[in-house]
């Protein structure tokens, strides 16, 4: 099948992120055929893949690039500054070598050693956090806790100050979809603020290096395996993804335990299984729903369908997610499914490398979070929880209502206040 063959045409909404069950018009697609022409926001002509197979086969086939530049279709109407800025010269954004070249960097300095020994930052983050509101029997659970939790997180493995509001104000920024020029200026404006901030903190590490994920970058710098656009993104990039898809991550787990309580009870029962559940939580409803990019070097043939050079395509994790040939029922949630292939950390060469770090915050929050409060209850109908505005699916504010507990300073975490 070619291109001027295709079935049905779809449209992936400005809004798509927001719906509450983006799933059903995934799914649709995926009934239909793996592979869809659709257009997105009305406008750009994209490839949408929606089958599990399919979708493993785009991530791992090296004719399907991450890198923008690979598409002049879609970058012809771009400015420069646009189509080629800091935020390009990234992981996400990159081919081998230069993929290979700056993964083996990041990898170097993102080890398995420093995630593990911030477990215990990482726990007395999540108790301070949830001391500010534990005794009052309600709070706000973005706010008081999936907001920041990765912020103070990625700030500590990373070597650089916290700052909550102005951190939040660059994620909200650069994670909002090109709706109009005020967004465009206000991603514009977030990218030039980050980029100067991370100057300042490279050259302060330049100084004084420390024993942190950013001074390991200023040292391989200056072995000249990393050029200055790249050092500067790879910093914005491990900052970007270590905050605001762990965010959306959490708040969405969140509240599907808590509209299941037969799983949360489980949990409860037997707190050692979150480390498992965790995989399921992220295939039933995760941060990258709509999916990521890749763009075609050459015409290739996925189920059937050819898609021609130059082409935007969309890898739908969401709907790779729930694919009825690879989950069965996909659509519940089920904490003790064994087989679980889910492409929520991405696949391939370009697998989260920070997967461990966003699997230790959450299975941390959730532990504490269960032991701490366990008669935890929405505070509202889980239909107006108000949607985050963005290109991940995540939540605004999760209220929450629950015994009123001690903090940890005052005594006994597990004792009602």
């Amino acid at each position: 099948m070619t291109a001027e063959t295709s079935q049905k045409q779809f449209d992936l909404p400005r809004d798509f992120a927001q719906w509450p069950d983006p799933y059903s018009l995934l799914a649709e697609m995926r009934a239909e055929s793996p592979v869809h022409r659709a257009t997105m926001r009305g406008e750009v002509g994209v490839w949408v893949v929606t089958g599990h197979d399919e979708c493993v086969a785009v991530l791992t086939d090296p004719r399907f690039s991450a890198d923008l530049e690979a598409a002049p279709r879609i970058t012809a109407g771009l400015p420069p500054e646009r189509r080629r800025n800091v935020l390009m010269e990234t992981l996400l954004a990159s081919d081998p070598p230069d993929h290979t070249r700056m993964r083996a960097i990041v990898g170097r300095a993102f080890t398995a050693r420093r995630v593990a020994a911030l477990a215990p930052r990482v726990q007395e983050i999540v108790d301070e956090l949830l001391d500010a509101f534990a005794a009052n029997g309600r709070g706000d659970l973005v706010e008081g806790l999936a907001l920041p939790l990765p912020i103070a997180v990625i700030c500590e493995l990373l070597g650089v100050p916290f700052a909550r509001e102005r951190f939040r104000n660059w994620s909200v920024g650069l994670a909002m979809p090109p709706a109009d020029g005020a967004t465009l200026e206000r991603a514009d404006a977030a990218r030039a603020e980050m980029t100067e901030f991370f100057l300042e903190q490279i050259a302060l590490k330049r100084a004084e290096p420390g024993d942190d994920v950013l001074s390991a970058l200023v040292t391989a710098h200056a072995n000249e395996d990393v050029s200055d656009d790249e050092l500067v993104g790879l910093a914005i990039m491990l900052f970007l993804s270590g905050h605001e898809t762990t965010l959306c991550f959490l708040a969405n787990a969140l509240v599907a335990l808590l509209t299941h309580p037969g799983q949360l009870a489980a949990l409860r029962a037997d707190p050692g299984q979150i480390p498992r559940a965790v995989d399921e939580l992220l295939r039933y409803d995760g941060p990258v729903a709509r999916g990521v990019a890749r763009f075609t070097l050459e015409d290739v043939p996925i189920a059937g369908t050819v898609i021609p050079r130059g082409e935007m395509v969309m890898v739908a994790i969401g709907a790779a997610n729930r694919d009825p040939a690879r989950f069965p029922d996909p659509d519940v949630l089920d904490l003790t499914r064994e087989n679980n292939p889910q492409l929520g950390f991405g696949h391939g060469i370009h697998h989260c490398l920070g997967a461990a770090l966003a699997r230790l915050e959450i299975v941390t929050a959730l532990t504490t979070l269960l032991r701490r409060f366990p008669d935890m209850e929405l505070a509202v109908p889980v239909a107006d929880l108000p949607r985050r505005p963005g290109m991940l699916r995540g939540l605004k504010h999760v209220p929450v209502t629950f015994t009123p507990r001690r903090t940890s300073q005052e005594g006994s975490l597990d004792s009602a206040g």
